[in-house]
């Protein structure tokens, strides 16, 4: 017979009680870590997960500032910002970037050199960065991508606006242009102020003003859908665009310049005595600006950088010239201050000896010029005279002298990288070359040939410190600047470097009637070029030589190579009463100065000086026709 067993209901209650009150304790400890840990991730750490969310959803993006124009003294542009079409990538959006460019290579043309530049780019850039794949655009790229732009994931077709100058080749040495950051600016320069900006000032005015002309970027954040593109403006500071710049420069006289040099290498530099402005500063030849701004070819730069006429050479600022006889004038003044009488005399037979040697030393007229006074030694630009002169005053004293009308020195013209040129003393010698000064250096010295050299910017403040009666003025190619528009521009002050304290008054008076005698005198050296003025002006030819010519050699330009000829300088300023222009003109291998170079520096003070004669008499002629009529 089986027994029957009872079931313990009231154990099996219990157990199923303590069992439901474990599993009630353990959802309880899982509900409240659930809790702590729900408010530790909404709550404790809000800020840490809203940054992550918004790094995913919203992007800080620069904003580029629009750059500073640069004008001439009448309002016209000589650097622009011009729109045009770009792709721009964002790396970070980016899974496969060797495929996404394979795939834009088939809708637009990427050439070589700058897929290796955008590469660069991206590797030293943070990946949320945008760069530029491929700038200016032509009109059948644009269309093809834009129909194609959704597929590609992380890249865009972006409106830029980029430097442009309108009046190329012809300001290229004084404006300058603006480049592509390179990785070796991004080791010097400050990267949060470049941030998204892509130029920068290489040469020039563009170079100088590059703070002013560069302005300071603005922010906004951007939402974006998970495809990187953008979907609106959550926020945005505004930037502050550069400054823009008024020149002193007249573009039209730039170019008449230019074109006077016709295919002379050389430069010509002038200025406003009164202000110290540059009306025209020019180098020749040239090379378009505009090629540099978005990359140039090596083939291209190669052919600028190997070509032999140096058209990358800015010989308006960095040419350094023996000034020859244009120094001349200085040289009278400086015998004047040193108690030499007006009226001394020297005779010219052609040649010029230092007692006790038999050494002649040539004047640039082989029969000589006879007895000369300072007046028509500087008239007839007679050698002999300033030999002797030159041997009598010394060397030192001639070159403190000189140095004060901004020879050998820096004239503070605001461009980078002015050189000092060269007044040489007895000192400069023995420091630079270890030798000492021998007298026949201080003769020819007196005719600005041997170790002196200047450069045309130098040469055209010594012609303009001439014409203020000794006031040095610092030349400047800036006169104004300002961020608001043309009408609000603001001057900037005129910079006094020094003035040249003459004990005799009349002196300056008697070095200009001299040199208005080269040029409307009868025996004026440049006589030919000043006939029927307008106006009167004050002169003086020179010619650098490039090579030595032995002592009872003469100088036969038809059997020297081009390249070896004479330089070819003139300086000048007019008109006598009021002077406005101040000008030097360097011709390379040009021969003598009053022939080549004079008559470029006339037809440029003609049209400077006239031009508003011209205008006038223009308007009355038009006058005349309407009543006629």
């Amino acid at each position: 017979m089986e027994t029957t067993q009872i079931k313990d209901y009231l154990r099996e209650t219990a157990l199923a009680r303590q069992r439901l009150s474990i599993a009630s304790g353990v959802v309880l400890v899982m509900f409240i870590g659930l809790f702590f840990r729900v408010w530790f991730l909404q709550v404790y750490e809000y800020q840490r997960f809203e940054t992550l969310s918004n790094d995913n959803r919203i992007r800080l993006q620069s904003v580029v500032p629009a750059r500073g124009e640069i004008l001439d003294r009448n309002g016209r542009l000589l650097a622009e910002n011009k729109l045009i079409y770009s792709v721009e990538i964002l790396p970070s959006q980016v899974d496969d970037m060797g495929a996404l460019l394979n795939q834009i290579a088939r809708l637009i043309h990427l050439d070589e050199i700058s897929v290796e530049r955008f590469m660069a780019q991206v590797k030293s850039r943070p990946s949320f960065e945008p760069q530029t794949l491929k700038l200016a655009l032509n009109e059948s790229e644009v269309a093809r991508y834009a129909v194609h732009q959704h597929k590609f994931d992380g890249a865009s077709l972006k409106v830029q606006v980029v430097r442009n100058y309108p009046y190329g080749e012809e300001t290229a040495h004084v404006v300058g242009y603006v480049g592509r950051i390179s990785q070796d600016d991004l080791a010097v320069i400050d990267r949060e102020a470049y941030r998204g900006i892509r130029y920068i000032g290489r040469l020039g005015i563009e170079e100088m003003y590059e703070e002013r002309l560069r302005g300071q970027i603005g922010f906004e954040q951007v939402e974006t859908n998970a495809h990187g593109r953008n979907v609106r403006i959550l926020e945005r500071q505004e930037p502050v665009s550069g400054e823009s710049l008024i020149l002193g420069l007249d573009i039209e006289l730039q170019i008449a310049a230019r074109e006077a040099l016709g295919d002379y290498r050389g430069s010509i530099v002038a200025l406003d005595p009164a202000s110290g402005a540059v009306l025209a500063f020019v180098s020749n030849p040239v090379y378009d600006p505009n090629l540099f701004v978005n990359g140039i070819s090596q083939e291209k730069y190669g052919k600028l950088r190997d070509n032999l006429d140096r058209p990358l050479l800015n010989r308006a600022l960095n040419g350094r010239y023996a000034p020859g006889s244009t120094i001349k004038g200085l040289v009278g003044l400086a015998a004047l201050e040193r108690g030499f009488s007006p009226a001394h005399t020297e005779i010219c037979p052609g040649w010029y000896s230092l007692p006790g040697s038999s050494h002649r030393y040539r004047c640039w007229n082989h029969g000589g010029h006879g007895e000369v006074n300072l007046n028509t030694a500087i008239a007839q630009s007679c050698d002999i005279y300033f030999y002797s002169v030159a041997n009598q005053l010394g060397i030192d004293y001639l070159h403190d002298f000189l140095t004060e009308f901004g020879l050998g020195r820096r004239t503070g013209i605001d461009l980078q990288g002015e050189p000092t040129g060269l007044v040489p003393s007895k000192e400069w010698k023995e420091r630079a070359r270890g030798e000492i000064w021998y007298p026949g250096e201080t003769v020819i010295t007196g005719i600005g040939q041997g170790f002196m050299l200047a450069t045309p910017i130098q040469l055209a403040v010594m012609a303009a410190t001439l014409a203020n009666n000794g006031t040095r003025m610092a030349p400047r190619l800036v006169t104004a600047v300002d961020g608001t528009g043309y009408e609000a521009f603001k001057e900037l002050p005129i910079l006094i470097k020094q003035q040249v304290n003459v004990s005799n008054p009349n002196a300056m008076v008697l070095i200009s009637e001299a040199m208005q005698e080269v040029m409307h005198g009868q025996h004026g050296t440049a006589r030919a070029v000043g006939a029927n003025a307008m106006y009167r002006m004050a002169g003086k030819s020179g010619t650098s030589q490039v090579i030595g010519i032995a002592q009872d050699e003469k100088y036969d330009a038809d059997k020297i190579a081009e390249r070896l000829r004479d330089h070819a300088i003139f300086v000048a300023y007019a008109p006598i009463e009021n002077p406005k222009i101040a000008l030097a003109v360097i011709v390379e291998n040009g021969g003598s100065g009053s022939a080549t170079a004079a008559p470029i520096a006339r037809a440029l003070m003609d049209q400077y000086l006239l031009k508003d004669i011209n205008e006038n008499t223009e308007s009355e002629a038009d006058k005349r026709l309407a009543i006629a009529r």
